[in-house]
């Protein structure tokens, strides 16, 4: 592995993104929205043809939309079967369009030496195509196996605190399929290690692993439903940490805890107890803006 540290900070040239109403809904799906249980109906995200229910994306299919890859390019050469998603962060302007497109700028935030492996981290900025308004932002980071050792500096440490030693104020569980890496994978990530069963053992796994941000995914639903009464208005920006593989046909179980206003940590494990989101922190509007209306979520 090569690491070109001289090139931390720069940015990668902008890059546009369009997507259509389809990407949108298939994209819902990908992250298992459409079961009826534990959240109910879920049309407003994958449908647009409805009586009375006006489509809807999910916030954190801004992810997809700008995955920051060009800025990856700069770090250098390396394994890419030894590579895994380490953290992922979104903050947004407001709830995304059905369709629209986006130009997205990548700088190159780090390279950070851990030792046993390297983090690479990249900070990517959307703005709409047309008027220029900013949409979102996002973080994301790489933990690339046995890429350690260079004598560069350790970076930050997670940025969420742990969650308080009390019982968590929320808690919502939902199913991955057997076959959901292969439906998340047509929302543009076709990296093997999720689809192909000789590159997950040539990446030292038994079987594909489910992709990480298909995991953020599920847990952003989540999420938006017990906070946000299921309103994409409502939802502000989300970070967390993946520290374990989940399979397909997992189920997630998200367990949170409010600790102010607006502002939520969160954990989400699997249903052996192993936490594969760690270090979650949410950001949301207590109150629903006057301009929507959302369905209300009962569980608590």
């Amino acid at each position: 592995m090569s690491w070109n540290l001289d090139a931390v900070g720069e940015e990668a040239a902008p890059t546009e993104q369009a997507w259509t109403s389809a990407d949108a809904l298939l994209y819902a799906l990908g992250v298992g929205a459409g079961v009826v249980d534990p959240v109910g109906s879920e049309l407003e995200f994958t449908t647009e043809n409805s009586i009375g229910v006006e489509q809807e994306v999910l916030p954190t299919f801004g992810v997809v939309l700008a995955t920051g890859a060009a800025a990856f390019g700069l770090a250098g050469s390396f394994d890419a079967t030894m590579a895994v998603h380490g953290e992922q962060g979104i903050e947004l302007a407001g709830p995304l369009p059905p369709e629209g497109k986006v130009v997205t700028t990548s700088r190159l935030a780090g390279i950070y030496d851990k030792g046993a492996g390297a983090i690479v981290a990249v900070e990517s900025r959307s703005v709409d195509a047309a008027t220029g308004e900013w949409r979102f932002t996002t973080t994301s980071s790489l933990f690339v196996r046995g890429g350690g050792g260079f004598g560069g500096e350790r970076g930050p440490s997670a940025g969420a605190p742990a969650p308080p030693d009390r019982e968590p104020d929320y808690v919502v569980a939902a199913e991955t399929r057997r076959d959901q890496a292969l439906l998340y994978r047509l929302s543009g990530d076709r990296n093997p290690l999720h689809s192909d069963p000789e590159f997950a053992t040539l990446a030292g796994f038994d079987v594909p692993i489910l992709h990480g941000l298909c995991t953020y995914g599920f847990t952003g639903r989540l999420l938006l439903h017990a906070l946000c009464a299921s309103d994409s208005a409502r939802f502000v920006s989300m970070n967390g940490r993946f520290s374990k593989p989940v399979w397909p046909g997992d189920t997630l179980t998200v367990r949170i805890w409010v600790v102010g206003a607006g502002m939520a940590l969160f954990r989400t494990e699997t249903q052996s107890g192993d936490v594969v989101i760690d270090h979650g922190r949410i950001g949301y509007l207590e109150a629903a803006p006057a301009s929507t209306g959302a369905p209300a979520y009962a569980g608590r």
